[in-house]
């Protein structure tokens, strides 16, 4: 019996933009809000989370 397997991946989904080899941003949702200390000072951004290529999740579409 053969079991057909399909990758669900981040890199193959119509919402990850590449960004550099092997991850990339995901573009499902809007930006999330992080904070990070940098040199004592608290700093806030707005980032779409990163991603590795091979990474995946319930939200995966296909890409064109």
């Amino acid at each position: 019996m053969k079991t057909l397997t399909s990758t669900k991946a981040c890199a193959d989904c119509i919402h990850w933009n590449s960004s550099d080899e092997g991850e990339g941003e995901c573009r499902r949702h809007a930006p999330q809000m992080i904070a990070f200390e940098v040199d004592d000072e608290v700093v806030l951004e707005s980032r779409f989370p990163m991603t590795a290529a091979e990474d995946w999740c319930g939200d995966f579409e296909p890409g064109t």
